[in-house]
């Protein structure tokens, strides 16, 4: 019997930490899973290992064996003048992505659980599988990038590419855009990459504009919806909706990766987006839809950033797997009133959250407020919506 819906996770995925101050932090996967447990969705027999081992085969699927090399080799190297040559050289001496010891190990395992999802689902072992600590999708074949050593969002659709032929659409969600998936896949036919993020006018990595179409024989399967600074849920729901459903009707795949940065909502310290819990009850919701019409059910859902962790992290993530699931919480978050969080959850972690954490599942009228600027920047990404779908 094909089960509906598996939850990949690996607890040493944690130890992908760059250090204390770093905004990259492993206890949003902490917090959501304990989350998913206190709102009875969540079991601890439920939370499965990859069965996949991670080994340079996989890893080369995307990286080029050099920088494999140099990761491993950070780990081992006592001179510290060759320690800082081969981290400056591949990426992994700056303050996004400074090298720390078990790199490659934690790097590596986090591939192991994207890899594992997406065999799971194309073997016909589930329909749809959920790998939070996923998504690391800006580093490149050649060199780290944004918080990320191992693109394993892209070697996992490699991995599918490779061993089941299959039409792949990847769905980023994350404010920043997904450059590292892009760039690997722009000449493959078979691979649409959609982004859907802040404008790289203003934000890292500077890049996702609509123009960015794809190269060669791949030109045609590249999407970019970039955004206006402090877009809000409205807008931000209508670009999505607009561009996304007519670039998979274009498309046609086989399943969708989806990546669920969480980074667009108002509370965020890394971006200038202004959405609420709103978009991200609706965005798993938008995707579980689409795989059920478009791919037969395929879906793997990916983390990705995320850097407000204790108020919008852990809700936004386990809407994801409430939606998977079919839980009848997924089927509130559409109510008249919001539903509650655990209290025990809250109890918890209050203690340690440096804000006061929420007590709903969605943010309320007046916690966040209005854009000055709104219709100014409705229209803007209208224009820029018409500029995406021109061509479908």
């Amino acid at each position: 019997m094909v089960s509906n819906a598996i939850f990949i996770h690996h607890s040493d995925s944690s130890r992908y930490k760059f250090n204390e101050d770093h905004p990259f932090d492993p206890i949003r996967q902490t917090l959501t899973i304990d989350l998913l447990k206190e709102a009875g969705a969540l079991t601890d027999d439920e939370l499965l290992t990859p069965s996949i081992v991670c080994n340079d085969e996989l890893l080369q699927l995307v990286h080029r064996p050099d920088y494999v090399n140099a990761v491993k080799a950070l780990n081992n190297e006592a001179d510290p003048r060759i320690r800082a040559v081969t981290a400056e050289q591949y990426g992994l001496m700056t303050e996004d992505t400074p090298f720390f010891s078990g790199m490659h190990e934690a790097a590596s395992l986090i591939v192991a659980g994207s890899v594992a999802a997406a065999d799971a689902v194309m073997s016909g072992q589930t329909l749809h599988a959920f790998h939070l600590a996923g998504g690391l999708h800006h580093a490149f074949p050649d060199k780290a990038s944004g918080f990320c050593v191992y693109n394993d969002a892209a070697i996992a659709i490699e991995y599918i590419r490779e061993r089941y032929g299959a039409r792949v659409l990847y769905i980023d969600t994350d404010v920043h855009h997904g450059d590292g998936v892009q760039w690997v896949f722009y000449a493959d036919p078979h691979v649409c990459t959609y982004s859907i993020h802040e404008t790289g006018k203003y934000l890292f990595p500077g890049t996702g504009y609509a123009a960015e179409k794809g190269a060669d024989s791949g030109f045609g399967t590249c999407f970019n919806m970039p955004l206006e600074p402090f877009t809000e849920d409205e807008s931000w729901l209508e670009s999505f909706n607009i561009t996304l459903r007519k670039v998979i009707a274009t498309f046609k795949p086989d399943i969708i990766v989806s990546q669920h940065g969480c980074d667009a909502h108002a509370y965020d310290p890394l971006s200038h987006i202004h959405c609420s819990m709103n978009i991200y009850r609706e965005i798993p919701a938008i995707i579980h839809e689409l795989a059920h019409t478009y791919t037969g059910g395929k879906w793997v859902a990916l983390g990705g950033g995320g850097y407000d962790i204790w108020r919008v992290v852990p809700r936004a993530w386990s809407m994801i797997w409430l939606e998977m699931i079919d839980h009848p919480l997924a089927s509130q978050f559409r109510g008249p009133d919001s539903p509650l969080l655990p209290q025990s959850w809250i109890a918890r972690w209050k203690d340690q959250s440096p804000a006061p954490l929420p007590t709903a599942w969605l943010d309320g009228a007046d916690d966040i407020p209005p854009v000055p600027r709104r219709a100014q920047i409705v229209e803007s990404n209208r224009i820029t919506q018409g500029i995406v779908t021109q061509d479908l």
